[in-house]
């Protein structure tokens, strides 16, 4: 981690931003705009989604997941390599500038409206939908107590901005005790030794939390998230002068990808097995072992993939990774609003999911062309 530490010298990729990078993020948030709509035809997650749809599917729980384990810890990877990026171009002034105008404004402004906007919808769907999710349903009859009990305070589906600031903090943190230096003199990384230890470094962030895991939406920061997503985060940062460590593990990409598949049924099965009162409990270490076996080698088969085949410039992809980061934030309540509407209509759940994910993508990229693209928000939002 060289370029946290100001005195060694940067290597010389370090200048330029790699295009597969911007892509694979772009493709990571967006994959998190279907994974929040698939959610509602989940019989795994029919008790405790609002937007809960009474078609399921259990082909929706066998790929949805593996999505889940893969998109995030490559969202921070990405960010990670982008952090430190942004320290050997413009140093640590120039990063908490770029933090301040891209992560601090936008989450204080988008979470109080988002939070109103999904509010409004779910008060809507109290109001008028006669075939609520049994979530919804159960928010009735609350509603309908004398004295209703509030719901906790939360970042919403915007706590990876929030994990974002927690992440420059530990980096600064580690670049004022000069840890990255020791770090760099002492552990020798290798491709074989990253494959290895980054499933066993991510996994007990599984193991602290129940499975599937939740996102971290507590106000407070959450140890398991920081456990889960800090090694994904620090292993960006390596990448900046060290995409040699992805490019010698290229031939390991089908093997890798077929190991995943099988811990990922290996996965599900322990899910299909466990009782209902374990639900609400930690996950095992097998369980933990097996998450970190498909988090750590799916995302090091997507980084490859992604260097091999969109390391080059593309206007539609350059336009998706522009357009992102708004999609991003404005998707859930527009998703929301969307399936509340639905929840009325027997549509089979394919159709129910092409029709709220698409419109809700259709949505959000219109607003960003008429709202971002061409105003002064697309420099923090764009």
């Amino acid at each position: 981690m060289s370029h946290l530490d100001p005195g060694a010298a940067p290597a010389a990729p370090s200048d330029a931003r790699i295009p597969a990078f911007d892509h694979l993020r772009a493709l990571a948030m967006l994959a998190g705009v279907l994974f929040h709509a698939s959610l509602a035809y989940s019989p795994m997650m029919h008790g405790f989604w609002p937007t809960a749809y009474r078609a399921q599917s259990p082909l929706i729980d066998a790929v949805v997941w593996c999505l889940h384990l893969v998109r995030m810890p490559l969202f921070f990877v990405v960010a990670g390599y982008v952090t430190a990026w942004l320290i050997v171009r413009r140093g640590w002034g120039g990063l908490l500038r770029q933090r301040l105008r891209r992560i601090v404004v936008p989450m204080l402004v988008a979470w109080p409206l988002v939070h109103l906007a999904i509010s409004a919808s779910t008060q809507w769907a109290l109001d008028h939908v006669a075939q609520p999710s049994p979530l919804l349903s159960m928010v009735k009859t609350w509603m309908a107590m004398p004295d209703p009990p509030g719901m906790p305070p939360s970042t919403g589906h915007l706590w990876f901005l929030y994990y974002l600031l927690l992440f420059t903090v530990l980096a600064w943190v580690v670049h004022a005790l000069d840890w990255a230096r020791g770090f760099a003199r002492t552990v020798r990384i290798t491709p074989a030794r990253l494959a290895l230890i980054l499933p066993v470094l991510v996994a007990p962030g599984f193991f602290l939390t129940t499975a599937p895991h939740p996102a971290p939406e507590s106000l407070f920061p959450q140890f398991w998230a920081l456990a889960l997503y800090g090694p994904f985060f620090a292993l960006g940062a390596i990448l900046l002068d060290r995409v040699d460590l992805l490019l010698s593990l290229r031939r390991w990409l089908w093997p890798g990808l077929l190991a995943c598949v099988f811990a990922y049924v290996a996965f599900l099965m322990q899910l299909d097995q466990r009782a209902a009162a374990d639900w609400g409990q930690t996950a095992p270490w097998s369980t933990a072992l097996l998450q970190g076996l498909v988090a750590a080698w799916g995302t090091l088969a997507a980084l490859i993939a992604g260097l091999r085949w969109l390391n080059h410039p593309s206007a539609w992809m350059a336009y998706l990774s522009r357009s992102s980061y708004w999609t991003y934030l404005l998707h859930l309540p527009v998703l929301f609003a969307l399936q509340y509407v639905l929840l009325d209509h027997a549509l089979s759940w394919p159709l129910a999911l092409l029709l709220s994910c698409g419109l809700t993508l259709a949505i959000c990229l219109l607003s960003y062309e008429l709202l971002v693209r061409r105003t002064g928000l697309r420099h923090w939002v764009g």
